[in-house]
């Protein structure tokens, strides 16, 4: 009779510990330059995915936090890591890193090589791991919207994904593959092969339906099981 006493108070106390762990949001950091620092605007694409979660009926099940700034390459995300990722002690992160460091290479000298890219996203992923933090990696989308392998930094863009395909593969990791969605998406929605408008206002930047696009993306590999 002790003995059922006993475990009768262990699950009374047990029991609310649990619940409020189940009833904790699962907080989503998304880190990353421009695009995602203005994912926070009003049409962006943090806070469209916080409204699918919403019209779904998924809102409190998730906590999304937005940590992303302009310029921003793989090396800054990596110095910003503590203070604006782990510090928050997120459940899951996107990286979305490296438009900055294929443009910047031809606009001002200041990109980043393939060897360092891949030094430094590794570094980022080891600490995410080592605090047993789920993480989704994304490969770069677009400098320019052609759909003919035309835009300038189409090959430099190509060979990073590659590169980040290979850290997913190699580190266990999930891909989020934006690039390759949003090449077959301007395949069939560009075609008078406009290098901007349709996903992009500038060739980078997105528009409202490139927001939306993305956070669609975005979604569907967070709730991936």
């Amino acid at each position: 009779m002790r003995v059922f006493f006993k475990l009768f108070q262990i699950a009374v106390i047990a029991l609310p510990l649990l619940a409020m762990r189940q009833d904790k949001p699962i907080r989503v950091v998304f880190f990353g330059d421009s695009i995602t620092q203005a994912g926070v605007s009003p049409t962006g694409y943090i806070t469209k995915v916080g409204e699918m979660l919403k019209s779904k009926g998924q809102d409190s099940q998730y906590e999304l936090i937005g940590a992303g700034i302009g310029g921003n390459k793989v090396y800054d995300l990596y110095l910003r890591l503590e203070d604006d990722v782990l510090a928050k002690k997120p459940d899951v992160v996107f990286i979305y890193v490296g438009i900055n460091d294929v443009w910047h290479k031809a606009s001002s000298g200041t990109g980043t090589d393939p060897d360092k890219y891949v030094k430094f996203y590794e570094a980022l992923i080891k600490k995410l791991k080592a605090q047993n933090i789920r993480v989704i990696v994304c490969t770069p989308t677009v400098i320019g919207e052609r759909n003919d392998n035309s835009n300038q930094q189409d090959g430099d863009l190509n060979q990073y994904s590659k590169l980040i395909r290979e850290i997913a593969t190699r580190n266990g990791l999930q891909l989020l593959d934006l690039r390759k969605h949003f090449l077959d998406y301007l395949a069939k929605n560009n075609p008078e092969n406009k290098e901007k408008g349709i996903l992009t206002s500038d060739r980078v930047h997105l528009t409202d339906a490139g927001n939306q696009f993305l956070a669609e993306k975005m979604l569907e590999a967070l709730v991936q099981k």
